[in-house]
């Protein structure tokens, strides 16, 4: 079982990561919005953090919710530039 949670937090990590960096590099979107997804992965990798100083309390309750925002609000960005690519190629 142990294995098996393992994967998932270290697949769901890589994915948290993939998404938010994918987003910083969209040159189209407002500076705030690139970087939005990006800085709250970095606060719940801080938060996360805090277990190694015995505070899980505030780990538990910041970096799992934070880190399910960045992948939704990062997948949101993701698909609304798929989405507006989309439109552009059917004008045309």
């Amino acid at each position: 079982m142990l294995p098996a949670v393992a994967a998932f937090g270290i697949a769901f990590f890589c994915l948290t990561l993939w998404c938010s960096v994918t987003v910083a590099r969209m040159r189209e979107l407002p500076t705030w919005r690139r970087f939005l997804p990006l800085a709250l992965f970095l606060i719940a990798a801080g938060a996360s953090l805090l277990r190694a100083f015995d505070i899980p309390e505030v780990a538990n309750a910041i970096a799992f919710p934070m880190n399910l925002a960045v992948v939704l609000l990062a997948l949101r960005e993701i698909r609304g530039r798929r989405h507006r690519h989309e439109a552009k190629r059917a004008a045309q």
